[in-house]
């Protein structure tokens, strides 16, 4: 009997899926593919951030239609790779048992598009033909590994060159990594599982009464207070919004939102609360209810993106020109000459979000579906 343990569905230490589920064995197997290039990705960081370089598999894959893409990552972000057949292997850096394994490999293909101290280390280390992107030098202190991360790594150091940059995050990150962008999309795949989740929400909730859902994503994160809209601005929104029999509301956030969130529950009969204790994946599900989501820059942006939903996205403190619109999301910003400052705290009053009035948000929002 024949083992092929260079096919890419090969486990090693278990039956493989064909084996398995058919009784194929390797010498008679149609689902054989053999093993190309060996690519590692490493990023971490915020789940928005490790959501949205999805868009750069479908290169990946195009150039390298053979390979074997393992992503190395944090593990409160590796579930968004459920249902993504783009990626073979996702490793927790937290698993006591992922730096044994990835040292044992050599790796064809490195791409690590951060200028992370602490993911460049991993860099650093991990053995790889080729490296693209950020690793340490001798001393700790991040470098580059190829002359085209050199104007991403200058941005990250410099305020005026973050601010005057007109390119996307996925313009820039292809650029990193020596990749080909063709305005590929971020990868989010909800199982059936999750669409039933989805439906069941809907049907409980007797959604079906409404022609359109607009979702209100309240949400922020504890460090980033400055990308979350004020309270008011959410309140005259939804007042303007219930003079339309067919527009019904749904609100998101966390934990750290459900005073926030209750409040504006019980400011109209039309807000529908998603809660504040679902799970990453069921987060993802409930997003795709809405046919549009307004939002500030945040994981709910880039997970409605990839969803493709409609989006009406706030900035203040962040770039929007980093923001891919994909021709789906509308972007606004108050006139202030201190946006894109990334600052985590602020003296000015008023401030660039609370500068964004409900007026822009709703006139933006009757163009985007038709009220």
């Amino acid at each position: 009997m024949i083992l092929k343990t260079n096919c890419i569905h090969f486990p090693g230490d278990r039956p493989c899926f064909a084996n398995k589920q058919f009784g194929i064995t390797c010498d008679k197997c149609e689902y054989y593919k053999r093993v190309g290039e060996n690519i590692l990705i490493i990023k971490f960081d915020a789940i928005g951030d490790v959501l949205r370089t999805t868009s750069i598999l479908p290169s990946i894959k195009r150039t390298y239609p053979e390979s074997r893409i393992t992503w190395l990552t944090k593990s409160n972000a590796t579930d968004i790779f459920v249902g993504n057949n783009q990626v073979d292997e996702v490793l927790a850096v937290e698993n006591n048992f992922t730096l044994a394994k990835l040292l044992s490999q050599n790796f064809d293909l490195l791409l690590h598009p951060d200028a992370n101290p602490v993911s460049s280390a991993y860099a650093k280390i991990i053995p790889a033909k080729e490296k693209r992107g950020f690793t340490l030098d001798e001393k700790g202190k991040v470098q580059t590994f190829n002359e085209e991360a050199i104007e991403w790594f200058e941005m990250g150091a410099f305020d005026h060159l973050k601010k005057a940059n007109k390119k996307t995050y996925q313009e820039i990150i292809h650029s990193v990594l020596k990749l080909n962008y063709n305005k590929d999309e971020i990868i989010l795949n909800l199982t059936e599982e999750e669409k039933y989740f989805g439906k069941k929400f809907y049907e409980e909730n007797h959604l079906e009464r409404f022609k359109y859902l607009v979702g209100l994503n309240t949400g922020g994160s504890r460090r980033w207070k400055y990308k979350k809209w004020r309270l008011d601005g959410f309140k005259e929104l939804i007042k303007e919004l219930e003079k339309y029999s067919d527009v019904g509301v749904l609100i998101f956030g966390g934990e750290i939102e459900s005073d926030l969130m209750s409040e504006l529950k019980n400011s109209s009969d039309k807000v529908i609360d998603t809660g504040v204790k679902n799970s990453l994946r069921e987060f993802f599900a409930l997003i795709d209810l809405a046919d549009l989501i307004i939002t500030g820059d945040t994981l709910a942006l880039h997970a409605a993106t990839a969803l493709k939903k409609k989006v009406i996205c706030l900035f203040g403190p962040t770039s929007s020109n980093e923001i891919e619109d994909y021709g789906r999301i509308i972007k606004i910003s108050p006139e202030m000459d201190c946006l894109v400052c990334y600052k985590q705290d602020c003296d000015f009053v008023p401030n660039c979000m609370d500068n964004i009035t409900s007026e822009m948000v709703f006139e933006k929002l009757k163009s985007f579906i038709s009220l």
